[in-house]
């Protein structure tokens, strides 16, 4: 290099073949984000490399370790003041990028790493983009799982780059493409192994070849008298997994394309004004606190020292098959145990199925099928530096189990059990040193849910808790730190929901209603299918033992079907009929039923009553983490911002006195509790 040229957050330097290296490195920041300060510097630099004649081209670079933009800085969201003041900085950043796209030398964006959102957008205005052929490179614009949509040109380029058709695809649902993907599409011009990376970019920067255009099908997915055709479709598709009212900015994407197209003023200013007032929606606000409430489980255990390599699976079943079979994929070396090899095969065979899917490079599926390892006998017990008990839910044979492995484990290896529901102090009253034994509670599917309650017993020692919440951040999960009660915290608020929904259709009211009232309400799924998707037996036995602590009744019609084998969708038959795993959902039958927002508000109320009642014991620390637990671990509502938020935007007492009402309403008792009295000491 022969020239250098820095600012605080971009650095210049120019090589001995005059191309001009834009290196992006923001000030005190571990990873690239767009924020306020950076774009106006980039907005200077901009003009500094615009008045240069001494260039051929220009290669933006990343000038971290990992890593090329992450996206636009997500806590300067909530520093807007109006509306105006959003699309003001919105439209400023268009300006800048439209600059870049302007410039008189080619624009090559090099990336490696992720490129998401705001980082996204840049490349797009560049005129030619390379990406490093590695499994962390990701392509995307994800602002809509923000509440909000691309406003720096991102929904305008994508679709003129590669077509409107597999633009929606990635813009309406925020997903995210690999680098290989990404150049089939077109997204990007190479895709190259990191030692080829830089030049590919100066080949592009000095040969200046043609630039990629859509093929003459997907051109015309964008013309003026095929949109009108076009758009119905892509709003059918997306209101099949989200609500207008619940979700508003991909149907807004698709409006404004519609209108004004890719091409001209108005569809960079329609854009700029759409995304600003999203910003003020309720929407985008709870979407934001899911984003922080995130981060904040995140860094949860980052710091720990505490690296395990060799983890030691006790149970091959579905459960704990897959919770070997993630660790495996994390990279750590996994011994699985059960009492015979044919419980342990259906384990291996879904582990290969999970690593075909997520590693597609048959030497990477073929490594981490090497690192799980089948162990009947248990020989991986003394090697491991956690171990994992995930048996049936039985505290007898928890306690057996564990008296045992106290004796065989390294002394400093963390002991830990998968329990669903019984109290870790129960368990360890057989040890010798109860305060080695933690819970580390996965949800199924163990591959999808990302949350992982660590649970904290009266006698869990501190650092063996902490050693666990470093287990779940190095295995790429978040951890939620419980207090050891009967069912922790997620058990115990979904559980009377899920009765609530059996007791609503024991008083007339057809599953397909409740069901369609929680969907209404932004749930995932209705508490009948769920109840049917995690298997009545489980449902039912998590049910009886959590009636003994919590004065819940179990309602004798979900007794009966365990009975006759009904189970749910894995054999065919629970609460609905199942046809190749297929729901069969019937028809709702005419009649004077309760509206769709009463019987959500009896679920919902249901559920608050038990959070509020965790919040008053201390099962969580504050009502943002038992926010974030529902949300990650139930999948409640995301844009509502979790129970606890919810009721607050709700008014707290008036939920409460309309919950009192609703039991006199149909003779229950009322105890004298509390209520939900605590919520401002708590939540």
């Amino acid at each position: 290099m022969s020239r250098t040229q820095s600012y605080h957050h971009w650095r210049i330097e120019t090589d001995a073949d005059s191309v001009l290296w834009l290196y992006f490195d923001k000030q005190g920041a571990s990873v690239n984000t767009l924020s306020k300060a950076v774009m106006m510097e980039l907005s200077d630099v901009v003009t500094d490399i615009a008045a240069r004649t001494d260039i051929k081209g220009v290669i933006i670079a990343s000038g971290k370790k990992t890593g090329f933009i992450a996206g636009a800085d997500i806590s300067e969201f909530t520093k807007f003041t109006d509306i105006d003041e959003a699309v003001s900085l919105l439209k400023e950043g268009q300006k800048i990028y439209q600059r870049i796209e302007d410039l008189q030398v080619p624009v090559v964006a090099m990336i490696d790493g992720f490129c998401l959102g705001g980082g996204m957008e840049l490349a797009l205005a560049c005129h030619y983009r390379v990406a490093e052929d590695d499994p962390k490179t990701k392509l995307g614009l994800p602002e809509v799982m923000l509440g909000i949509h691309p406003g720096w040109g991102g929904t305008v380029r994508m679709p003129r780059l590669i077509g409107a058709v597999e633009a929606m695809k990635l813009m309406l649902t925020g997903r995210t493409v690999s680098a290989k993907t990404a150049g089939k599409l077109g997204l990007v011009d190479e895709v190259v192994p990191k030692r080829h990376l830089e030049r590919a970019a100066k080949y592009y920067a000095l040969k200046n070849p043609g630039k990629h255009r859509p093929g003459f099908l997907a051109s015309l997915t964008n013309s003026k008298l095929v949109r009108p055709f076009l758009a119905p479709a892509f709003k059918k598709q997306t209101s099949a997994k989200a609500k207008p009212e619940h979700y508003p900015a991909p149907f807004q994407i698709i409006d404004n394309w519609e209108r004004f197209g890719v091409y001209g003023k108005d569809a960079y200013d329609k854009e700029a004004r759409s995304c600003g007032k999203l910003f003020f929606s309720e929407t985008c606000q709870n979407l934001v606190r899911d984003f922080f409430l995130h981060e904040r489980l995140k860094g949860l255990g980052k710091n720990n020292k505490f690296s395990p390599t060799h983890i030691h699976v006790i149970g091959a079943g579905t459960m704990g098959g897959d919770i070997a079979a993630w660790c495996a994929l994390r990279g750590m070396r996994v011994t699985l145990q059960d009492r015979e090899p044919k419980f342990i095969s259906p384990a291996l065979k879904r582990a290969s199925k999970l690593f075909k899917d997520k590693l597609k490079e048959p030497n990477l599926v073929q490594q981490a099928m090497d690192r799980l390892v089948p162990d009947v006998k248990g020989y991986g017990i003394a090697q491991a530096d956690v171990i994992v008990e995930a048996i049936f839910e039985n505290l007898e044979a928890k306690q057996k189990l564990f008296k045992a492995l106290e004796q065989q484990a390294k002394p400093h290896a963390v002991l830990a059990t998968n329990t669903s529901s019984i109290p870790l102090d129960e368990i360890n009253s057989v040890l010798e040193n109860p305060g080695r034994l933690v819970g580390i509670h996965f949800f199924n599917p163990v591959s999808k849910m990302e949350l992982v309650e660590v649970v904290k017993g009266d006698k869990t020692d501190d650092e063996v808790a902490a050693k666990a919440m470093s287990f779940v951040h190095k295995i790429s999960r978040i951890p939620l730190p419980v207090k050891s009660s009967p069912g922790f915290l997620v058990n115990r608020i979904l559980m009377p929901y899920l009765l609530e929904g059996v007791n609503l259709m024991n008083e007339g009211i057809p599953a397909v209603l409740i069901d369609k009232a929680m969907l209404n309400f932004g749930m995932p799924m209705g508490p009948v299918t769920l109840a049917d998707t995690v298997g009545l037996d489980i449902c039912l036995s998590v049910a009886n033992y959590l009636s003994q602590y919590l004065n819940a009744t179990v309602p004798p019609q979900l007794t009966k079907l365990v009975e006759q084998g009904k189970l749910g969708r894995k054999t065919g038959e629970g609460f609905y009929v199942y046809k190749n795993g297929k729901q069969i959902k019937p028809e709702i039958p005419q009649g004077d039923f309760p509206t769709l927002e009463s019987i959500s508000d009896r679920l919902v109320l249901r559920m608050l009553d038990e959070a509020f009642a965790c919040l008053r014991e201390g099962v969580v620390k504050d009502g943002d983490l038992l926010d974030a637990g529902m949300i990650f671990g139930t999948g409640f509502a995301p844009f509502r911002g979790g129970p606890i938020h919810y009721a607050k935007s709700r008014g707290i007492d008036e939920l409460f006195q309309q919950y009192v009402q609703q039991k006199k309403e149909r003779g229950e008792k009322v105890e004298s509790i509390k209520a939900w009295d605590a919520h401002e000491e708590t939540a």
